[in-house]
């Protein structure tokens, strides 16, 4: 994988482990991210899921919209619907991310913020299908908001990424097995974010 430029000082949290972790601010401009935003918020197919917590179903707190290769992916194993097609825009994309994930991902799913309130809860990515060490690549547009980290042994462990618009995040390593990952609630007004997680699924 290219070497990225590892978190300089925009705000993350010091001494974050880069062999979980890399960053790339601005892989898009500014331009480029607000006409990306709007054209996905306009033109997805968005759904909001119902999930199982705790043995309670409860809505998702955004929407998503899945899109993928339909023969290299096993749907059932991730309990997901039939994928979208490939749209020009997340194929342009994609080829970006790859070439510098050095990866060739064959599933991505948007997730859309539309405000504070909207978030996703502590969690790791640990489908089945998606292998015990995956890399996934994490592609922000719009409102900067917080990707929180924390060791699931021992919870002191945590560390903090500011996702900026344009920029790209890798997890990769071990951080799905041993670490969970959060988007939290905004006590602060925001603005609406779309989320783009680029994945190997098998």
């Amino acid at each position: 994988m290219e070497q990225l430029s590892f978190f300089p000082e925009r705000g993350q949290t010091p001494g974050l482990p880069e062999d979980l972790l890399d960053y790339l601010p601005a892989l898009f401009s500014p331009d480029q991210s607000e006409l990306l935003l709007r054209k996905f918020i306009r033109e997805s197919p968005w759904e909001q899921k119902v999930v199982k917590m705790y043995d309670k179903e409860v809505v998702t707190p955004r929407l998503t919209a899945w899109y993928a290769d339909p023969e290299t992916v096993d749907y059932t194993a991730l309990n997901k619907t039939a994928p979208n097609p490939w749209t020009s825009e997340l194929l342009m994309i994609r080829e970006k991310v790859e070439s510098i994930a050095g990866i060739q991902f064959n599933s991505v799913l948007l997730n859309y913020y539309r405000d504070g309130n909207d978030s996703v809860a502590w969690h790791s990515d640990g489908e089945k299908a998606l292998g015990t060490h995956p890399t996934i690549a994490s592609l922000s547009f719009g409102q900067v908001r917080n990707f929180d980290i924390r060791n699931k042994d021992d919870h002191s462990l945590k560390y903090s990424v500011k996702l900026e618009n344009g920029s790209l995040l890798i997890m990769k390593g071990n951080l799905q097995a041993l670490w969970e990952h959060r988007i939290a609630k905004s006590v602060k007004p925001v603005k609406e974010r779309i989320n783009l997680t680029f994945r190997v699924v098998s």
